[in-house]
């Protein structure tokens, strides 16, 4: 078994312990040898080979075993397939082999004292495991590879490719609209994403999800891309739920992608030369029509764009640098005219009418900067340093007058039953907050390979500096129907405040991945962190072990154990009221997890089903509740809790190269609030205390189904369907408030399907494909897709009224309904 290498190259070095009369007799023989060698055999010249190795597919191949024939020179290819050999004989055979292809051979002639490129295609071989299975052997965690090629095929309404993660094991999503993502029991904070190493930052003030833009990974820039829902290791950094690791490497050859559609259009352009190679993309998306279908009319203006830009350049033959820019860019502005909800059940139907005033905005402005240089100094030890700059704007302004009607139908759902009034009154709301993050890091790491062991590690340093600004308040008009006793206007949740704080981070780790036996792999590793803020020393070790049992390799075992701590960042901070609580701390969970993988043939196709069992212990961590999709922190609360559960999934290729998933999570997790209780009237009306105990979480969903599944016509296989199901289970809830033991309602299931149709014009198996299409393109295909197929009437929050009785009522806020989207997606072939 091989072991997954970060680093640019690998080198196994043998050396031979003998006695002194052993050495002294080889040194004689070989005095005598080169006595009678002639001078210009060993003056031999010697040239430098390096590459990139792929599969047919075009996927990067990690682990790749390159050794000159007859030679202790050998190293593995790292993440981005890339290999190097240095001190190589201008003439000279290279052996390429990995477990699941065919070994190959190449006889070369090299130009000596320069730098030769070879790049590589592996053939899969048909009677070894199957390629995802054999990716993953080299991997010491539990990193699960994700196809980012996919994205564009499935229908997806919110644009992001973390969207996508939704059909992944662990992961739940309850919002369309939304790339945000919560991972076995954590909240969207909790989340780790990578881009070749740099750790990426997103804005924090999110609302709804429609305020969101597109997430950060480009899937056309994308060549490589791993998700782990836990148990990761300790190369990973200090959050405690996920991580996202996404790879920009070189291309094969030239290639420009666009695609164009009613909600979204994007482009792709990759060049490679000689010694560097150049990835540019532009994304854009408009919401308008989408968010039309939901229950409150009004005029939207919604724009969302990313522009991505990667150079990387070889500056000499060890030595090469990378340029990575992003800027992302997000605007909405809503002026709602009116909003009609009905609600309830067919024998109570409850009547929200509301009309409005005034206009909100959500802008936000992202920009960042990386730069990376990686030293190859000899076969096997590396080195890479990384820095980065992220500045990200974000701009919340809204100034709304409602007046409502809140109504209730007693004779169902007859139209002409106009029910009794049960409130009436106006709401007033008003933002105007901004909010600045600059963050800025340097990192050094360093890979060295010592026999069997390849070792990890690295030092970085960041500084965060927040400024932020929070002017806002909720008005209600009751004029004595929606509160007893009560008239003219009421005013709560009145923050103003101004905050700029700056926080110094330092973390490091180190970690050996290595072979126990030839079919047990192990990584073990050690994180330690402090920042300035709660001035806490956090060690957090981390083990995982891999193991193919020698009677069958279609198995395979993983186990997972360590400490995840994740210091406090500006949002843990900020209490509910916006000011800034001093003594908050790290959040801290431990992991043990346990999987396997099993590969078989079955349903005439090759199948893989995999499982994970997993606990969670919450050691530390910090209480929020989630207010129309953004997470607000009770801050000056800890708490204590578990998060339990198992995922299986199931995948195979059901219609030749198409790969369909169907995966089923069951879940449990709770919190207990230190020293949190209320008073509350018993039936004899004594006054008395409860100690609510453990407490559902927000994230607490019992159970989630995800299928994705593809085929095509039988007689014309250039027809394709793709379908994606999501049904996840009820969502505790409660009304506006830092009361987590007020959450006893339920946000219900939710349920949606999208289905979208796809013919591709210049498949090789088209009998009609015009000349120039087939000349032209490498791929040209259109795409039909329905959103929400079954039109469910999903909800993303609640609205919470009071009656003329003070009872209060939560008014559902649905998100998107039925809506139709044409895409067209071509690749030129490369001239």
């Amino acid at each position: 078994m091989k072991q997954e290498n970060l680093s640019s190259a690998k080198f196994f070095t043998i050396t031979s312990h003998r006695g002194w009369n052993h050495s002294l007799s080889l040194s004689v023989f070989s005095i005598f040898t080169l006595l009678f060698i002639p001078f210009s055999l060993y003056a031999q010249d010697f040239g430098i080979i390096k590459g990139i190795i792929t599969s047919e597919k075009g996927e990067l191949l990690s682990g790749v075993t390159v050794q000159v024939k007859s030679t202790r020179l050998i190293t593995q290819t790292n993440r981005e397939g890339e290999y190097y050999l240095s001190k190589v004989p201008v003439s000279a055979s290279l052996l390429f082999s990995r477990l699941g292809f065919k070994d190959l051979q190449l006889d070369l002639g090299l130009i000596a004292d320069r730098e030769n490129i070879q790049n590589i295609i592996l053939i899969p071989d048909i009677q070894a495991l199957d390629e995802v299975h054999i990716t993953e052997r080299y991997n010491a965690s539990n990193l699960k590879i994700i196809d980012a090629a996919a994205f564009n095929v499935y229908p997806q309404t919110s644009g992001s490719f973390e969207s996508f993660l939704k059909s992944m094991s662990g992961v739940s999503g309850n919002n369309e609209l939304s790339s945000q993502y919560s991972v076995r029991g954590g909240n969207f904070d909790e989340n780790l994403i990578y881009l070749n190493d740099i750790e990426i930052y997103r804005p924090m003030q999110i609302y709804s999800g429609q305020q969101e833009g597109l997430g950060f990974i480009n899937p056309d820039l994308a060549s490589s891309t791993r998700f782990s829902a836990g148990g990761f290791e300790a190369r990973y950094g200090d959050k405690m739920s996920s991580i996202l690791d996404v790879r920009y490497s070189r291309p094969d050859s030239l290639s420009l992608e666009a695609q164009i559609g009613f909600l979204s259009s994007s482009a792709a352009l990759k060049v490679p030369f000689k010694n560097s190679y150049i990835l540019a993309g532009v994304r854009n998306k408009k919401n308008q029509s989408l968010l039309g279908t939901q229950n409150l009319e009004g005029d939207y203006i919604s724009g969302f764009s990313d522009y991505q830009f990667l150079f990387r350049h070889d500056l000499g033959s060890k030595l090469n640098l990378s340029v990575f820019g992003n800027y992302n860019k997000g605007d909405l502005n809503i002026s709602p005219n009116r909003r009609l909800t009905e609600f309830g059940t067919s024998d109570e139907v409850l009547r929200l009418n509301v009309n409005y005033d005034g206009e909100e905005s959500s802008n936000y402005e992202s920009l960042m900067a990386a730069l990376t240089l990686a030293y190859n100094a000899s076969n096997s030890l590396n080195f890479k340093w990384i820095s980065s700059f992220s500045s990200i704007d974000e701009q919340e302004n809204k100034d709304l007058l409602g007046w409502y009607a809140f109504n209730e139908k007693n004779g169902g759902l007859d139209p002409k039953n106009v029910g009794s009034l049960l409130g009436r009154g106006s709401n007033l709301a008003y933002r105007d907050n901004f909010l600045n993050t600059m963050i800025l890091n340097t990192e050094l790491r360093m890979y060295k390979q010592v026999r069997n062991s390849f070792i990890e590690t690295g030092i970085r340093f960041q500084a965060d500096r927040i400024k932020d600004r929070i002017d806002e308040f909720n008005g209600i008009d009751t004029t004595g129907y929606s509160l007893r006793n009560s008239a003219g206007w009421n005013y709560s949740e009145i923050i103003k405040q101004q905050h700029i704080q700056e926080i110094g981070r330092i973390s490091g780790f180190i970690q050996n991945t290595f072979n126990l036996r030839y079919n047990l792999t192990m990584a073990a590793g050690i994180r330690a962190n402090y920042n300035s803020y709660s001035k806490e020393n956090l060690i957090s070790p981390r083990v995982s072990l891999m193991y193919s049992p020698g009677y069958d390799d279609n198995f395979l075992f993983r186990f997972s154990v360590g400490a995840y701590s994740q210091s406090p960042f500006y949002r843990e901070i900020k209490r509910y009221n916006g000011s800034i609580n001093p003594d908050a701390r790290a959040q801290r969970s431990y992991h043990i997890i346990a999987g396997t993988d099993y590969d078989f043939n079955g349903l005439g196709t090759r199948l893989k089903f995999s499982s994970e069992l997993y606990y969670k212990i919450l050691s530390r961590i910090t209480p929020y509740k989630i207010e129309d999709l953004k997470i607000r922190y009770l801050s000056e609360s800890t708490a204590r809790g578990y998060s339990t559960g198992a995922d299986l999934s199931l995948s195979g290729n059901f219609a030749g190269d198409l790969l369909s998933t169907f995966r089923f999570s069951v879940m449990q997790t709770k919190e207990d609030i230190k020293n949190d209780s209320y008073q509350t009237t018993d039936n004899t009306g004594k006054q008395v205390t409860i100690y609510p105990g453990y407490l559902k979480r927000p994230s607490d969903q019992l159970f989630n189904i995800a299928m994705m599944f593809q085929d095509r016509l039988m007689q014309n296989p250039t027809y394709k369907v793709h379908l994606n199901l999501i049904y996840s289970s009820s969502l505790p809830i409660g009304p506006p408030g830092p009361n987590r033991y007020t959450d006893l309602f339920k946000i219900p299931a939710y349920k949606r399907v999208d289905i979208g149709f796809s013919k591709d014009l210049a498949d090789p198996e088209s009998k009609r494909a015009s000349v120039f299409v087939k000349k032209y393109f490498q791929s040209l295909s259109l795409h039909a897709e329905l959103f929400n197929l079954l039109n469910f009437k999903n909800t993303a929050s609640y609205l919470w009224l009071n009656d003329k009785n003070a009872n209060q009522y939560a008014v559902p806020n649905y998100l998107t309904f039925r809506k139709l989207n044409f895409r067209i997606i071509a690749k030129l072939k490369s001239r």
